[in-house]
């Protein structure tokens, strides 16, 4: 019997271990999470427009090949190469996040160029052949998940940096439930966005109620207001993380100047209102780190369109 009640104290023990294990997991998952909001953010704002110009019913099927892509992008190829990179030249993680916190420079900047000197795109598109829908679903989800990838290296990239010091089968836990939650969260969003129209229309027509009517001919109408803020939100959050990044990794780097500047600035504002310190050091911090980050996409903005995207659009090709 002592060895009974031994062996269930041995058992107790290593589930208290592995539940506390669980939470730290769950923890680390949720601060990294929060760190890519910035991209989350933006990655539910531009996938909707992948399945524009579909029937009604192809387009859940297609946002669900995206999620899966977008799965085997972090969980197949990003997570090994990452914890490998890690694990073997931990020092390349620094200018790896800086690289997606220009990248999310660059994509803040272009969104704010587009909205105040709106310009057609130089790109040229691509003829289709209208009565072959199915090679432009397959050509469109390609395209999605190439585009996912370099979002998704962001994602995980910024939640591995967020990550504490863990073994490494936690942190490869804690990046994996990063990756799985955050693609669930962005999809399933997705999935709630585009099908919006269509719900707010059956509300409209089939509805016994007439505030039940009135709130799906409120929902038709909100749609193209949501996409705005969402964009509006996206590219604030994009300029506002990158800046961030791109400010830390400098200070990593052993270039802490800018970082100090800000720093300065944010906390002589925020000891003008002492009853708010706290949300004024925080909002001036995150405002100027926007701004550096909008500059540094402007900069950006000439290199990228003008070396970079030839030379992706030449190795995807």
């Amino acid at each position: 019997m002592s060895g009974l009640l031994a062996l269930l104290d041995d058992v107790a023990a290593i589930a208290k271990v592995a539940a506390a294990s669980v939470d730290d997991i769950a923890a680390a998952a949720a601060k990294a999470g929060a760190k890519a909001a910035g991209v989350v953010i933006d990655d539910a704002a531009v996938t909707p427009k992948y399945v524009h110009g579909f029937e009604a019913k192809r387009e859940l099927p297609i946002i669900w090949r995206i999620a899966v892509g977008s799965l085997r992008n972090k969980l197949v190829v990003l997570l090994p190469a990452l914890l490998a990179l890690n694990a073997l030249a931990p020092w390349v993680i620094t200018p790896l996040l800086m690289l997606g916190g220009a990248y999310l420079c660059f994509e803040g900047a272009e969104k704010v160029l587009h909205a105040v000197l709106p310009h057609a795109s130089h790109a040229v598109e691509e003829a289709h052949d209208p009565k072959d829908p199915t090679r432009l679903e397959e050509e469109k989800i390609a395209g999605a998940i190439k585009t996912d990838f370099i979002l998704s290296a962001e994602i995980m990239t910024i939640s591995l940096a967020a990550i504490p010091d863990f073994p490494f089968w936690q942190e490869a836990a804690a990046l994996a439930l990063v990756g799985v939650v955050i693609t669930l969260m962005v999809y399933g969003a997705v999935a709630l966005i585009v099908k919006m129209d269509d719900i707010g229309l059956h509300m409209a027509a089939e509805a016994r109620l007439a505030a039940t009517r009135a709130l799906g001919r409120g929902l038709v109408k909100g749609m193209p207001g949501l996409m705005w803020v969402l964009s509006t939100v996206g590219t604030a959050a994009m300029l506002w993380v990158g800046g961030s990044i791109v400010v830390h990794g400098l200070e990593v780097l052993g270039m802490p100047w800018l970082g100090h500047v800000i720093h300065d600035i944010a906390h002589a504002a925020a000891v003008i209102v002492p009853q708010a310190e706290a949300v004024v050091n925080w909002i001036v911090k995150a405002a100027l780190d926007g701004v550096f980050g909008l500059v540094l996409g402007l900069a950006l903005v000439p290199v990228a369109t003008g070396v970079v995207a030839p030379l992706w659009a030449a190795v995807w090709r």
